[in-house]
């Protein structure tokens, strides 16, 4: 298999734009019970303003030269294509760093700090902070295509990470992640230990070190957290719940509706975000739109929500069965879904920098990137 690195670029064809006009302009909505808010899911009006929005006035040309701004490539690695942007420092020494992002997100999630972390000097910070920025997109999802094959769990995209970074010829580099990105992080942190100075993680998955004794050195402002666990795990997992068992069903009507595809994340950023039930009062329509089209536009919403599946089958999730030896840092946010304690997360990582913050949820590169950008410079000057 060629180990080619082929420079790429987005170019959607005008067609695919006008045939999603077209199917906005044609939704056939659902009734909705008068009164119930976001009680059932996706409330409507707040979905079909979105989608009128993204018929009449969002332009992808002007994501795709946001996207296109950055230097983009795509490998073959286990006969998977894989699209990732790679955007070197102009600073000498910088560090290598793989950031992976999650679902419903898409390499758009780094919009905000691919340039503070390249280039720290021109958003005030200091030179010797500097990260030459590799960020992929997921196998399965957006420009990477869909995959092929069965067995593309978190565990086999860590492995291939690995691949990945050795092709680009560095040997030691930094890993970060959220979501999908923070598994795929933390499974990389076992599998590539002799290459990675340290991850950063700001969804950490941590289980009790005693499962008949969990609040065992748990402080009491940790509580609070693990009961945040309890509760997404009671009333929130609906989702993972089709994506983990039937993925190829729901494909059906994501990949046609558009409008199913918004409803189907909208909601998802809505819940997870720092946002108080408005999700506009955090993520600008075209920052929404922007990732949803990526799925839109490539067709890999089916694709993208297999790791669900490929996951379960695989019981690869996380760190357990070896831990995570190499330093790890920590930015936990509080509407973030796991928060595990402190004691939890050091049974199964080296946690090395561990910092709370007051403001922000899932999508921390989209809602907080000043936070993250310099928590991530804050853990890796460590061990840089």
């Amino acid at each position: 298999m060629s180990d080619e690195i082929r420079p790429f670029r987005i170019d959607v064809p005008e067609a695919v734009l006008t045939d999603l006009r077209e199917r906005l302009a044609r939704t056939r909505w659902p009734d909705q019970i008068p009164g119930s808010d976001w009680g059932y899911g996706t409330e409507i009006t707040t979905l079909q303003r979105l989608c009128e929005y993204w018929r009449t006035g969002f332009d992808w040309r002007a994501a795709e030269a946001r996207l296109n701004s950055f230097p983009q490539f795509t490998t073959t690695i286990d006969g998977q294509n894989v699209h990732f942007l790679h955007v070197r420092s102009p600073h000498e020494g910088a560090l290598p760093l793989l950031v992976t992002h999650g679902w419903p997100g898409s390499v758009w999630e780094f919009m905000r700090v691919v340039e503070p972390l390249t280039d720290p000097v021109r958003f005030g910070g200091r030179a010797e902070d500097a990260f030459h920025v590799i960020a992929p997109s997921l196998p399965g999802y957006g420009f990477s295509g869909p995959t092929t094959e069965p067995g593309w769990d978190p565990y086999r995209v860590a492995e291939t990470w690995a691949k990945l970074m050795a092709r680009l010829g560095y040997d030691r580099y930094g890993a970060q992640g959220g979501d999908w990105g923070a598994i795929v992080t933390a499974n990389l942190g076992t599998i590539d230990a002799d290459h990675l100075v340290g991850i950063h993680l700001n969804m950490v998955i941590a289980r009790p070190p005693d499962a008949a004794n969990p609040t065992d050195g748990v402080q009491p402002d940790e509580i609070e957290g693990m009961q945040a666990i309890a509760y997404f795990q009671e009333h929130e997992t609906g989702y993972q719940q089709i994506q983990g068992t039937k993925p190829q069903t729901l494909s059906y009507a994501l990949n046609d509706s558009p409008a199913g595809l918004a409803g189907w994340i909208l909601e998802k950023f809505r819940t997870w975000s720092d946002c108080d039930g408005d999700v506009f009062s955090v993520h600008t329509m075209d920052d929404l739109l922007a990732n949803i089209s990526i799925y839109w536009v490539t067709g890999t919403i089916g694709s993208s929500v297999r790791i669900y599946c490929e996951n379960r089958r695989a019981q690869r999730f996380g760190p357990f069965a070896s831990p995570v030896t190499v330093p790890t840092g920590a930015a936990i946010f509080p509407k973030e879904l796991y928060r595990p304690p402190l004691a939890w997360a050091r049974a199964a990582y080296n946690v090395t920098h561990w910092q709370r913050y007051d403001k922000g949820g899932h999508f921390a590169a989209m809602e907080r990137p000043d936070d993250l950008v310099a928590d991530v410079r804050t853990f890796f000057a460590t061990v840089r």
